[in-house]
C-alpha cells in the first residue's frame, strides 16, 4: 500500500531551477533512502513533501489524499535533534501533542507511554544536556513520531554520531520502526548507511536535481556489520558509485 507519493515535482528559486520532474513513492512499512551529493535538491524536496514549501509543479499524496503545500501531516526531523534545552525530555517529546491541542498532562501521559519502546524510559524528568548523543536522538525521534504517526522524513539524523553509536542506532531504529509500523524516507550522503538500512534507494543527481535511479535491495534486514564484507554489499556499492560517477 502506498503511504507517501510525489509526482512530477519541480521547484525553482527565481531563475535557478532546483528540482525538475521528480517522482517517488514510499510504501507502508518501508525505509527508503534518498541518496545524492550536497546541493542536488534533497532538502528542498523534503520541504515540499512536508508541506513547508509549495512546488511549482507536481503534487504530494498521503494515503491517496492530496496534501500538496499542507503542513502537519508528515513528520520531519532535521540533522540536529533541536531539543529545547529548557524543557524536560518528557515535555520535549510531548510538544507535538500540545501543539495539536491536547492539554499538557494528557500530552505528557501519551508521550510517556512510548518511552520504553524508544529506549529512553527513566529519563522523563531529565534535560537534554543530561543525555548522551544517542539518547538525545531517540528522544527527538519520539517527538518526530508523535507529530505524525504514519510517515517520517529524516534528514541525516545519525550523521553527528560516532561510528559505534551510529551502528547501534541503526539496529535500534529498524526494530522500533517495525514495532510501531512507521514508514520512513531518509536522506543520507553515506552510501554504506543507505545499503545497510534501505528497502529501496532513490539516487538523486544533476542540476537541477532529479531522481535518476532506483535500487531495490533484496537481502533480508537487519544487515549486521558482517554484511559490509559480503559480495552483495560490494555489488550494491559498486552499482551506486557507477551511477554517481556517471553524473
Amino acid at each position: 500500500m502506498k503511504k507517501l507519493s510525489a509526482y512530477n515535482i519541480s521547484k525553482a528559486y527565481g531563475d535557478k531551477e532546483i528540482i525538475r520532474d521528480t517522482s517517488l513513492v514510499v510504501y507502508e512499512g518501508e525505509l527508503v533512502c534518498l541518496l545524492g551529493v550536497s546541493g542536488v535538491g534533497k532538502t528542498t524536496l523534503f520541504n515540499i513533501l512536508s508541506g513547508l514549501l509549495l512546488p511549482d509543479e507536481g503534487k504530494v499524496l498521503l494515503d491517496g489524499r492530496d496534501i500538496t503545500g499542507e503542513s502537519g501531516y508528515i513528520s520531519y526531523m532535521l540533522q540536529k535533534d533541536l531539543l529545547l534545552p529548557y524543557k524536560t525530555v518528557l515535555d520535549n517529546a510531548a510538544l507535538p501533542l500540545v501543539i495539536k491541542g491536547k492539554n499538557r498532562e494528557e500530552a505528557r501521559k501519551t508521550a510517556s507511554g512510548y518511552f520504553e519502546t524508544f529506549g529512553i524510559d527513566g529519563n522523563q524528568n531529565k534535560y537534554p544536556h543530561q543525555l548522551s548523543g544517542g539518547m538525545r536522538q531517540r528522544a527527538a525521534l519520539l517527538r518526530t513520531y508523535l507529530f505524525s504517526q504514519d510517515v517520517a522524513l529524516l534528514d541525516e539524523p545519525f550523521s553527528a554520531l560516532d561510528t559505534i553509536t551510529k551502528s547501534a542506532m541503526h539496529s535500534w531504529y529498524l526494530k522500533v520502526m517495525e514495532k510501531i509500523k512507521l514508514s520512513t524516507l531518509f536522506i543520507t550522503h553515506d552510501i554504506d548507511e543507505s545499503i545497510l538500512l534501505s528497502d529501496r534507494i532513490y539516487i538523486m543527481t544533476g542540476k537541477p536535481g532529479r531522481i535518476t535511479s532506483e535500487i531495490k535491495l533484496d537481502c533480508e534486514k537487519p544487515r549486521g556489520e558482517e554484511f559490509l564484507l559480503s559480495h552483495e554489499f560490494i555489488d550494491y556499492k559498486r552499482q551506486i558509485l557507477n551511477i554517481l560517477h556517471e553524473d
